[in-house]
């Protein structure tokens, strides 16, 4: 048995085994990873994955618990790796965080800012993604941190935190009618075509929620996955917007107005997530901390089940 197999294995379920796609992304050939399967079925006596012909279906029972066993394995390899790294190059390497586009615009810059600043040796990756890829990115070992409103809080293998709470705002072109409207309502809103974010990104859920409580479907004429696109189109008078309330400035938006909406529409809490097991470096818990300054390295550390160092 070796770690090749071990990956192999692993890569062959995340890539609904599909063969020619695991080959490709070990940067081997598909005979290769056939032949590795086969071994190491030969060597464990057992059959891991159940077939059609010469098609992998599924896993096997002893294969589905030797997936679980593989996934800790491969992920306390690479612990050791973070481990060592850790010790011997304290402040160098590399840290990954996934966001979403208005978290990497909005809530991350100073954030980011302090960190390059404390850690200039460490290249920091922005990777901006859905909440789904970045959930996926955190199970697979691709990013540290995780920075999203949607999808963190819901999955065991994530210890996810409380980052900061946010407020969906109505936007409008200076002159619009619903300045008028005193206080504001849902249906005034709907009266008119709305822009807002796509479904799964920045609260979209619970937008859609908040009118169907109400008895109302507005018309969505556009959805977009971050607030700035939002806000040219209704700059442009093809709707009015809602969005992020952090994503909106008088100075960067001068042709818009935010109309008081915050009895409207329910808070959401923006959380940071790390997958359970994974060892974290120094630097990351620095800029979780960064963050929100209450997550400091001996909270997050048990959350994640390590020992601080």
């Amino acid at each position: 048995m070796n770690f090749q197999q071990l990956r192999i294995i692993r890569e062959t379920v995340r890539r609904g085994f599909n063969l020619t796609e695991v080959a490709n992304a070990l940067f081997t050939s598909q005979s290769g990873v056939s032949k590795h399967i086969k071994d190491l079925e030969d060597e464990l006596g057992v059959e891991l994955f159940t077939r059609k012909g010469k098609r992998l279906l599924g896993l096997t029972a002893p294969g589905k618990e030797l997936v679980v066993m593989v996934e800790r394995m491969l992920l306390d390899a690479a612990n050791i790796k973070r481990l060592a790294e850790q010790y011997s190059n304290a402040d160098q390497g590399q840290l990954t965080v996934a966001t979403t586009h208005t978290q990497a615009r909005y809530a991350l810059p100073t954030v980011v800012a302090a960190f390059t600043r404390a850690f200039p040796k460490v290249h920091l990756k922005l990777h901006q993604g859905s909440p789904g890829e970045i959930v996926q990115m955190l199970l697979d070992g691709e990013a540290d941190i995780g920075v999203a409103t949607e999808a963190l809080a819901d999955v065991p293998e994530l210890a996810s935190f409380p980052y900061y709470s946010w407020q969906h705002a109505v936007v409008v072109p200076a002159g619009h009618p619903l300045e008028a409207v005193q206080p504001l309502t849902l249906e005034a809103i709907a009266e008119h075509p709305v822009i807002t974010y796509h479904e799964g990104f920045t609260g979209r859920t619970r937008i859609d929620k908040t009118f169907a409580a109400a008895g109302l479907k507005p018309a969505v004429v556009m959805s977009a996955l971050d607030a700035d696109v939002i806000k040219t189109y209704v700059e442009l008078g093809l709707g009015v917007g809602i969005l992020a309330s952090m994503a909106f400035s008088p100075e960067r938006d001068p042709g818009l107005r935010m109309l008081d909406s915050d009895a409207l529409f329910a808070g959401n809490v923006t959380r940071i997530a790390v997958r359970r097991g994974h060892y974290l470096r120094g630097f990351a818990y620095r800029f979780i901390e960064l963050c929100a300054p209450e997550l400091s390295e001996a909270v997050v550390s048990h959350a994640v089940g390590e020992v601080s160092k």
